[in-house]
């Protein structure tokens, strides 16, 4: 059986995420045969595999391990959809919604059975299980039914590397409580510490790190400076809160004259937000997530992101007035999935995926397309030829990237189809259901080669060089700083 290390947390996104991302890449690069692993997982930014969706995290780890994503990578999947309730997937499969307290009175059993099942065979078939922890392991009221850390490190019978964020202060008290209040046997477990995000001279913390190991006796393994390898975020912490309207792609020296604003709706249930990660790291282009009340006058383009219930989220944008300014926008309009949903002329048997009784909404009319919902969930890849229209204009060739969606959409009248028999353009708009689309180069070069010249900004530095691939900087993040110490791994 493989040796299984459980990356924990102090906290949510302390980078739990990115350690456990570089140590796959950093094990596979070494030559052992090592698998990512999350028990229990709540986000709505997914992934198709064959066999079904998983998080993103954990889609992100595979390929960093260098396997395909399987679903025994992320056997749980909680998706939160509204009103206290979530979408439960079981391996692959969505099972249905629940509060959390029915959740874990009448499925967490099954749960837990389906997480230790897929654990076991990933060990069979690996040196190295590397499996993340969610939150904080040290969350007191949830250490009888805590999957993800918890049940994960007695079934996998984990050693567990407990991850610390010193950014926002308070470090070493994150540190010490957690080992105060974890379980005794999970404390027995835990070999060491690394503390992510620093910034500056590491001498002046030396006296913190003698004093936390004096005090604990637990080992710090390593001090990752600050860095962001350029993964896909995972949890929408990563996101600004609504109102704040942060523009993400803001510090690549490119004037501002010489710069694109894309807007994107900060939805309260946004999905897949990873599919504007491309665009933001584009030099001359800011993703700006902006509230559903602000103006779109600074904006170039707008792109209308995955929702994980697109009907309360076009209900929360028309209630705020997005819908009348998004019609009076004349710059490029992009719609994916959710996104391409709402751009339509209406929505039917919207009881479906709204947690209100509503059967029919409008839509905000800019594409010729209707959506009925049904209880069938669409999860694939898929590959496409595209001929772009519209946004993407001047786009072709293949194109790939991956489908979660309730609902189908089809023309009501006569419409450019980007993806031959699915999606739809006109001049200033295009939806398809679609996610990683702007991965995609061609796709992304046309959208933004056409929003520069339609807001009349000159773009310097078209021309960019491959840039460095973000798993090898994750591995080399955590192999340059990270002392392996009494873990059950070399490097």
């Amino acid at each position: 059986m493989a040796e299984t290390i459980l990356v924990a947390g102090t906290a949510s996104h302390v980078g739990k995420s990115t350690v456990a991302a570089g140590l796959c890449r950093l094990l596979a690069d070494r030559g052992v045969s090592v698998a990512p692993f999350k028990a229990q997982n709540m986000s709505n930014n997914a992934r198709a595999t064959p066999g079904g969706e998983i998080g993103v995290s954990q889609y992100v780890q595979a390929r960093a391990a260098r396997v395909s994503p399987s679903t025994d990578h992320n056997p749980v999947l909680l998706k939160p959809r509204g009103d206290g309730e979530s979408q439960l997937v079981v391996d692959g499969d969505a099972v249905g919604n629940y509060a959390a307290g029915s959740y874990y009175e009448e499925h967490w059993e099954d749960a837990l059975g389906a997480a230790a099942a897929a654990h076991d065979r990933l060990a069979a078939d690996h040196d190295v299980v590397v499996a993340e922890g969610a939150g904080s392991i040290a969350e007191i009221n949830l250490h009888h039914r805590d999957l993800a850390n918890v049940e994960t490190a007695r079934f996998a019978d984990a050693d567990i590397l407990l991850v610390a964020d010193i950014e926002r202060g308070g470090v070493f008290a994150s540190l010490v409580g957690t080992l105060e209040l974890v379980p005794d046997d999970i404390r027995e477990r835990i070999g060491g510490v690394v503390i992510t995000k620093f910034r500056g001279d590491e001498s002046l913390l030396a006296p913190g790190l003698e004093a936390f190991e004096e005090r604990t006796g637990v080992p710090v393994l390593g001090v990752l400076p600050y860095d962001d390898p350029g993964l896909p975020e995972e949890d929408s912490v990563a996101l600004p809160s609504v109102g704040e309207g942060a523009v993400r792609g803001d510090d690549d020296g490119v004037p501002d004259e010489h710069s694109i604003t894309v807007a994107v709706p900060r939805l309260p249930r946004i999905s897949n937000f990873t599919d504007l990660q491309p665009l933001a790291a584009e030099p001359g282009v800011r993703v700006a997530y902006v509230p559903p009340s602000a103006t779109l006058a600074g904006a170039d383009a707008v792109v209308l992101p995955g929702s994980k219930n697109t009907v309360d989220d076009l209900l929360a944008l028309r209630e705020a007035g997005f819908d009348d300014r998004l019609r009076e926008f004349d710059g490029p309009v992009v719609g994916l999935c959710g996104g391409y949903q709402m751009l339509g002329e209406e929505i039917t048997n919207a009881s479906v995926e709204g947690t209100g009784s509503t059967a029919r909404v409008d839509g905000f009319g800019l594409l010729p397309v209707r959506t009925r919902f049904s209880t069938e969930k669409t999860v694939e890849h898929v590959e496409r030829h595209v001929d772009g229209v519209g946004p993407l204009s001047g786009a072709s060739g293949t194109v790939s990237g991956y489908e979660i969606h309730m609902g189908e959409s089809e023309p009501t009248a006569d419409v450019a189809r980007p993806f031959a028999d699915s999606g739809a353009g006109a001049d200033d708009a295009f939806g398809t259901y679609l996610h990683d689309l702007f991965t995609n180069r061609a796709a992304r070069d046309a959208f933004v080669k056409n929003t520069f010249e339609a807001a009349g900004v000159e773009r310097l530095w078209a021309d960019q060089d491959e840039r460095t691939d973000p798993y090898d900087r994750a591995g080399a993040l955590v192999g340059d700083h990270v002392d392996p110490g009494p873990l059950p791994v070399d490097w």
